[in-house]
């Protein structure tokens, strides 16, 4: 693993470069991958206590 200081406009543009350099099945495959990769976070909000109150209905069973 190689660490660089770089700008964020200089880093971009390398990852940029890098992936223009594939082949076009290779750049899907890239996305394929970082797609299931990312599937595994949770990206769903966590509400922030704001010390509101809230109602929170039980849910729906069918059995009413």
């Amino acid at each position: 693993m190689e660490i660089s200081f770089t700008s964020k406009e200089e880093s971009k543009r390398l990852q940029e470069e890098a992936f223009l350099k594939l082949s076009p099945e290779e750049r899907f495959r890239a996305f394929i991958k970082l797609s299931i990769f990312m599937n595994g976070f949770n990206t769903e909000k966590p509400e922030e206590d704001k010390g509101n109150f809230v109602i929170q209905l039980p849910p729906k069973n069918g059995n009413s």
